[in-house]
Formats: structure tokens, C-alpha cells, sequence
């Protein structure tokens, strides 16, 4: 049966489009999603996201939502992991769970004809999980292989550096791995735990396109989370920025230094967010036509890559990029990215710029619609950025009514040369 799956992804999905008929539903119990209904395939991608994620792992417990989302598949009621693998697979259906700071996020696929057991399937390992015990070890284990691993990764290295630096004692300050202390600590109540303050009905968020009305959907909804709580756990406040400018540095045996820099960023819902993200396009966001690219790489050779990018977090944003170059060159790339901070910020952007940049962005939107789990992802994600059903029909046109003198005044707001910190893992000269 998974290569009935397998054919059905291959042959064809929703085509690459924006202009595509988002329904929002609400089930007989009041559960809200938004669908692209699409009959021609028989199969439904279903993406079911809880807001939250790695930020309500409780004092001392950093880890445990992580560790938890590892073990929703690890079987349920009088099934195994490896009963509950086979099942999935006789089934063809594909379920995906993950855990990022903001979101707990899972996904499934599965054909029309075996929706009714796949949801059911689907079911038990988010409200019926088993975590027992050798689960829990086995799980443990392979958290703190990737733990110990990422210490030994420089890029791994320099981001928790300076999210260390930028968010304090805010759950963002470390990684939602947990450490290798408080992995190894926790208990199986704590699974439990961060199991019920994590999966609730009121931080839910869901998307489905494929074969399924919307009176077909709002049933499957109330099938597929009864049993949940009604309330998650309350979230964090917000993460105040606490990174002054400079730079910090983490001895690191390697012959090539890498380094994040940035400073604080900019809100999704800010009314300048486009014009943003139109400029940070054009700084840093673009590959080989950037800026940086061009100033860095192109004309100094002192990097294979660098580029920038907007982090707005649910209770945090950031204005980050990233660069790595040989040790004794990794000085000259960082003067030149400070550089061009400062230009861009003192003079924005040429014309020719902004008009490719404009011409890129919108022309690249529709080929985003490539899959129906790809378009799941995108409702889900409009839906916990808070944006309105029709974004996708009206966001070109946001984009095409960036103005020069919209991204210069932006220009100045949000980019701060004198507050870019460079933390640089390596071992850099000068």
C-alpha cells in the first residue's frame, strides 16, 4: 500500500498556483480549519499544529516537549513502535511529527480509502500515547546523540551562542533539545506532562487539502482530537532582545570560522513587514544577486555563502544573517557585512533593485502551491501568523506596492549597524 501512496504523490497534485479556494470550516464541536477541497486525487494531506511548542517546557524541564513529540509514534494502547509502524504502513499513510519553539507540529498523508483507520491510527498517537518506559530510554538516547553531536557543530555552536546572549532566561535561550542534565533528568510524568500542556484544543490549528468536503472534514476533526484537553498550558511572555553590539567569540579547532550576526528584528504584523522583507531580499535573502553575496563573495572571494534573513518568533523577532570564511579572512568578511549594514541602512536600495527583487518575489509565490502537503503547510502557517483567509490572492500585491520610499524609511527603522553582533565559532585571526 505505500507504493499506492508513493504513485499517488507522484502522479500529480494540486497544480503550482496561488489562486487556489480556501474554505474555513468548523466542526460540529467547534474545532476550526481551513480546506482546499481538490477531488481529482484520491488522497488528503491533513496538517494539525499546536501553538506553543518547545517554549512550555516548565523550569528545570528544558527538553521535555521534544522528548515527548519523539514518542507519539512510538506506540499507542496495546501497540509497540514497531506494531504501530507496520499498521501506518499497511494503511499507506505517512505521519510526521515534530517539535520547533513556537509549534508542535504533525502532519499526515494518507489515501481516501483508508482515511476512516488512518485518522483513527493518526488518533491514538496524539491522544492515547504509550510512553512506556523502553520507549522513553530509546527516544532519550537518541535525543542525546544529536545533543552531544551538536556540540561538536560550529554552526550548531553559534546559533545557540547568541540566542544565549539575545533571550536570557526566555525558553528561546536554549535549545528545545534540552541539555544533556536535563534530558538525562527527566521522567516519564514529565512526558506526561508536557504531553497534556502541549496537545489542546484551544492551541490548535489545522489544514487539510485533498479528497474531503467540508462537512467530511469538520467529522474527522472531532474524531481525530476528542480526548484532548481543553486547555493548553499558558505561554511564555514575550523575549525581550538583551544583545548589545560587538562580537563574541568561541574558540573552535577549524580551519574555517563561522559566524550568525544580527540584531533585533521587526513583528509580522508590523505595517512595514513587507517593505522588510522586500529590503532584506535585496541585503541578503536573494543568493547570488544579493548584496552581501555580490560584496562578500563575488568581489572579495572571502566566502563561499552569506546571506540574511527575518525571525519573527511568536514572543520574539530577529534580523539575522550568516557567513563562514577561512580564519584569517573571516575579519575582512565581517568588516565588509557592516559595510553594506550601513549603506543599505544610509542609502536603501537602487531602483534596478527593487524592481528584480519585486519581479522575483511575485513571480516565485505561485510555484510555493507545488503539492498538497506543501499547501497544507502554507494554511497552517497563515493561520498561526494570524493572517486572513484571502492573503493568498492580495499578498502579490502587497509586495508590488513596496514604494523606494517605503524600503528607504524602513531601510533606516529596522537595519542598526551599530548593534550587529558578530558571535564567530572559530579560531579567527585579528
Amino acid at each position: 500500500m505505500r507504493f499506492v501512496l508513493a504513485a499517488v504523490l507522484a502522479i500529480g497534485v494540486l497544480p503550482a498556483k496561488a489562486e487556489i479556494a480556501i474554505q474555513e470550516v468548523t466542526s460540529p464541536n467547534g474545532i476550526k480549519a481551513w480546506l482546499v477541497e481538490e477531488r481529482s486525487i484520491p488522497f488528503v494531506a491533513l496538517n494539525v499544529w499546536f501553538q506553543g511548542g518547545g517554549t512550555l517546557d516548565l523550569p528545570g524541564k528544558r527538553g521535555a516537549t521534544n522528548l515527548m513529540v519523539g514518542l507519539l509514534e512510538e506506540g499507542t494502547g496495546d501497540m509497540n513502535a514497531q506494531d504501530f509502524a507496520r499498521k501506518a504502513e499497511a494503511l499507506a499513510a505517512e505521519f510526521d511529527y515534530n517539535a520547533y519553539d513556537d509549534v508542535v507540529a504533525i502532519s499526515a498523508q494518507f489515501l481516501t480509502e483508508n482515511r476512516d483507520e488512518a485518522v483513527a491510527l493518526l488518533r491514538k498517537s496524539i491522544v492515547e500515547p504509550r510512553f512506556d518506559e523502553v520507549s522513553v530510554e530509546r527516544v532519550r538516547g537518541q535525543v542525546l546523540s544529536i545533543i552531544q553531536s551538536d556540540q561538536k557543530d560550529p554552526d550548531h555552536i553559534a546559533s545557540q551562542t547568541f540566542d544565549a546572549l539575545a533571550f536570557g532566561d526566555h525558553p528561546y535561550a536554549t535549545s528545545i533539545d534540552g541539555s544533556i542534565e536535563s534530558v538525562s533528568a527527566l521522567t516519564r510524568e514529565d512526558v506526561v506532562t508536557a504531553h497534556r500542556n502541549a496537545l489542546a484544543l484551544d492551541n490548535v490549528f489545522v489544514s487539510a487539502v485533498g479528497d474531503i468536503s467540508a462537512e467530511e472534514l469538520g467529522a474527522l476533526l472531532d474524531t481525530l482530537l476528542d480526548g484532548l484537553p481543553e486547555q493548553a498550558a499558558g505561554l511564555p511572555p514575550h523575549a525581550g532582545y538583551q544583545l548589545e553590539g560587538g562580537q563574541t567569540v568561541v574558540e573552535f579547532a577549524t580551519p574555517q570560522s563561522v559566524a550568525i550576526f544580527g540584531h533585533e528584528g521587526i513583528t509580522r504584523d508590523d505595517p512595514d513587514f513587507f517593505a522588510a522583507y522586500v529590503l532584506n531580499q535585496i541585503l541578503g535573502g536573494s543568493g547570488f544577486e544579493s548584496r552581501l553575496m555580490n560584496e562578500v563573495r563575488e568581489k572579495r572571494g572571502l566566502t563561499y555563502g552569506v546571506s540574511s534573513f527575518l525571525v519573527a518568533k511568536d514572543h520574539g523577532e530577529l534580523y539575522l544573517g550568516q557567513v563562514a570564511s577561512a580564519n584569517d579572512r573571516i575579519g575582512d568578511a565581517i568588516d565588509v557585512i557592516r559595510s553594506e549594514w550601513q549603506r543599505m541602512a544610509e542609502e536603501g536600495p537602487t531602483q534596478d533593485e527593487l524592481e528584480r527583487t519585486k519581479t522575483y518575489l511575485t513571480g516565485a509565490y505561485p510555484l510555493r502551491f507545488d503539492g498538497n502537503g506543501t499547501i497544507a503547510n502554507i494554511l497552517v502557517g497563515m493561520q498561526m501568523d494570524d493572517l486572513p483567509i484571502d492573503y493568498v490572492a492580495t499578498r502579490n500585491a502587497k509586495v508590488e506596492a513596496v514604494t523606494m520610499e517605503d524600503i528607504k524609511r524602513v531601510a533606516k527603522r529596522i537595519l542598526r549597524p551599530e548593534e550587529l553582533h558578530f558571535v564567530i565559532v572559530g579560531q579567527p585571526e585579528g
